[in-house]
C-alpha cells in the first residue's frame, strides 16, 4: 500500500481531533490487522474510488475517546453511545476524509467518496470495500484510543 496515499488521511485524522475536539492524537506503529472485529466501540466506514485505486477508510474509537470528543466539542456529555455519538463519528469520518481528499488532490490523486456509514457495539465488524491488506494504525489519547484503518486493491 502506498504510503504517500495513507499520509494524508491520517495527517487529515490527526488535525480533525486537534482542532475539532481538542484531541491530541499520537500514531503507533502501523499494523496488519486479521479479521473483520473492530477494535473499540463505533466506527465509521467511507468507500472511495479513483483511477489509481479502490478501497475503503474506517475510523474506530473507543467509547471513552467517542464521548470525550462529544463533550469538547458540544459541551454534552453522554454516558454511552448514542444516535448523536454515532453522528458525530460519520461527521469525523466525513471531515477526515475530505481533509485527505484535498491534500491528495494537492498531488493530483483524485477520488469520489461515499456516504459514510457508522456501526456500533461491542464487537461490532468492519467489512472494508476492498480485497488487499488492511493496515491499521492506533492512535492514543489521553481520552482513549482510536484506530484508523486502510483497505486498497
Amino acid at each position: 500500500m502506498n504510503v504517500e496515499f495513507i499520509n494524508p488521511f491520517l495527517t487529515s485524522m490527526l488535525n480533525v481531533m486537534t482542532t475539532m475536539a481538542q484531541v491530541d492524537l499520537i500514531p503507533e506503529k502501523p499494523i496488519l490487522k486479521k479479521g473483520v472485529v473492530a477494535k473499540g466501540d463505533v466506527s465509521g466506514l467511507i468507500g472511495m474510488v479513483s483511477a489509481e485505486a479502490k478501497g475503503s477508510l474506517s475510523i474506530t474509537f473507543e467509547a471513552s475517546l467517542a464521548l470525550g470528543a462529544m463533550h469538547n466539542m458540544f459541551g454534552e456529555s453522554p454516558d454511552e453511545i448514542n444516535d448523536e455519538i454515532t453522528d458525530l463519528v460519520g461527521e469525523i469520518t466525513n471531515m477526515v476524509t475530505g481533509g485527505a481528499k484535498r491534500l491528495l488532490s494537492e498531488k493530483g490523486i483524485e477520488f469520489d467518496m461515499a456516504t459514510p456509514m457508522v456501526v456500533s457495539g461491542p464487537g461490532h465488524t468492519i467489512n472494508h470495500k476492498a480485497e488487499g491488506p488492511i493496515v491499521m494504525i492506533p492512535l492514543n489519547s489521553p481520552l482513549g484510543k482510536a484506530y484508523i484503518e486502510f483497505s486498497f486493491d
